[in-house]
């Protein structure tokens, strides 16, 4: 109190120190002098942050285990709000849980710089269970929200946010890697096995001019980061080359599939694509097929030509399954289309990954079908969900954000 009087009587003439003869008076210039003090050092904080996008404390619901957004959603246990913000239903959230993501949020120690990577993990510590844990990764991924959203509706500041994603993501990868999944074989053309397409997802732009050519890709002048997928005619990914730079042809991402099919493949099997893939070279002919291009000439009786029709129109209907897969990993995750981090190559081949294998749960657990008449209606219930869905890769991405629906279906607040 008297080192704060001193600073006071400095700028001060005696006539105006004869008030604090008074003890209220006194108490009175401490608490201005204390309260002064404080907004000044918050008025320099605000001065070093103008553009501020988060969230402090004292703007947050006290408790993120109680009453918040993420809470209510969860203990409504209601398919509709699960599929809509997260992708799956109430029973397949359980099902990931349960096949070890829960037992490794509890027995893993979340990174920070200040603990010990082999230190015990302290889980009644955290901010949120492992629901909620796989609850935030899963708004995450299926969005293209701020990470401002994220922390309203888990009650949960900047730095925590960040870390959670940080030390779930992995924890999730190596759960997916754990869940065996079996699917038996339904070809639908006697000898196809799968389908191929690339996949081309929006990167940030480097500044090491290397990267930034090696990202770039001239006929869509645009970053990318390219991969390869190969599908099965249950539209599950069976092979995969990814996170490869944008202005790799398509033939040079998929070599390995290649070699595969040269070396694995028995004879009659092959995999179908578009008429654009690259099909390789004579060593695999005949073992990626593609539908008729517009305007071929064919040749042969009657009876040849019927034949060589019905045989494309299964080809084409069968490469479907490749574009539904495409259509349902980009349209579901909405992460996917924003643009990805361009200094962190490893983490962004993980987020590829875990969405990758996230689509195979999908598809094995729901089954394509059943995604097609109970999940569709609920990723594409409005006009924006539609647009976003059928027209992404043509979209501005400030659009996309705005029309996202995980950030539609939670009311949040904005605070300027």
């Amino acid at each position: 109190m008297d080192d704060l009087l001193l600073q006071y009587a400095l700028v001060n003439d005696d006539e105006e120190m004869d008030v604090l003869d008074d003890e209220d008076n006194t108490r009175m210039v401490a608490a201005t002098l204390v309260t002064g003090v404080e907004l000044s050092r918050l008025d320099r904080i605000e001065s070093r942050n103008p553009g501020r996008l988060y969230l402090c404390r004292a703007q947050l619901l006290p408790n993120p285990r109680l009453n918040t957004p993420w809470q209510v959603l969860y203990e409504s246990q209601n398919d509709r709000a699960f599929i809509t913000t997260m992708g799956f239903d109430v029973q397949t959230f359980g099902f990931i849980l349960t096949s070890g993501f829960a037992s490794r949020w509890y027995e893993t120690p979340v990174a920070r710089p200040d603990v010990s990577s082999q230190g015990n993990a302290r889980p009644n510590r955290r901010s949120l269970d492992a629901g909620g844990a796989l609850g935030l990764i899963l708004h995450y991924l299926n969005s293209t929200m701020h990470e401002t959203s994220l922390q309203q509706i888990f009650a949960l500041i900047p730095a925590t946010v960040s870390r959670y994603l940080t030390s779930g993501l992995p924890m999730l990868l190596h759960t997916l890697h754990s869940i065996i999944l079996v699917v038996a074989r339904h070809p639908r053309l006697h000898g196809a096995f799968g389908s191929i397409d690339g996949l081309k997802l929006p990167v940030q732009t480097s500044d090491d001019s290397d990267i930034e050519n090696a990202t770039y890709n001239g006929w869509l002048s645009e970053h990318f980061v390219s991969s390869v997928l190969a599908f099965s005619a249950e539209g599950v990914v069976i092979a995969a080359r990814t996170n490869a730079p944008g202005s790799w042809h398509d033939s040079r991402l998929a070599s390995q599939i290649y070699t595969s099919l040269r070396l694995n493949t028995p004879p009659s099997y092959y995999i179908v694509a578009d008429t654009a893939f690259p099909r390789g070279t004579n060593a695999i002919d005949g073992r990626i097929r593609a539908p008729l291009k517009h305007g071929q000439v064919l040749h042969g009786s009657a009876a040849e030509i019927e034949e060589h029709m019905a045989f494309n129109r299964e080809l084409l209907s069968y490469r479907q399954t490749a574009e539904w897969g495409m259509r349902g990993i980009q349209g579901a995750f909405g992460r996917l289309r924003v643009p990805l981090d361009i200094n962190n190559q490893d983490a962004r081949s993980d987020l590829i990954e875990i969405c990758l294998r996230l689509h195979n749960l999908h598809t094995i657990r729901v089954g394509i079908n059943q995604i097609r008449t109970v999940y569709m209606k609920h990723w594409q219930a409005t006009e924006d969900d539609i647009e976003v869905w059928r027209d992404f890769e043509n979209m501005l991405f400030s659009e996309q954000r705005k029309k996202d629906r995980v950030s539609r279906f939670h009311v949040t607040l904005e605070y300027q």
